[in-house]
């Protein structure tokens, strides 16, 4: 029982650990895309929450913390792109 109880306090705090990181990629991912496009932080966070960016970062978390921060840049223009390219396809029907 008590292995069980520092366990599952364990797997909480590092619950809150990973959150915390993936928030902070989020930002830091937000923060490039908003200087690579010449935009503010906050027209750069409109452009993520519009395309459901954050729910992205949170499932492929596991590979994209091992990244460069740049490479999560990328990986968001990639996901906005083909959100775009779709959406014109969807448009042009």
């Amino acid at each position: 029982m008590y292995l069980s109880a520092n366990f599952h306090i364990l797997y909480i705090n590092n619950m809150d650990d990973i959150q915390h990181d993936q928030n902070l990629m989020l930002v830091y991912a937000t923060e490039g895309y908003a200087k690579r496009h010449g935009i503010s932080e906050k027209e750069a966070f409109g452009i993520f929450k519009e395309y459901g960016i954050s729910d992205y970062f949170r499932k492929y978390y596991g590979v994209l913390h091992a990244q460069d921060f740049d490479e999560d840049v990328f990986f968001a223009e990639d996901l906005i792109e083909r959100a775009k390219e779709k959406s014109l396809q969807e448009t042009e029907k």
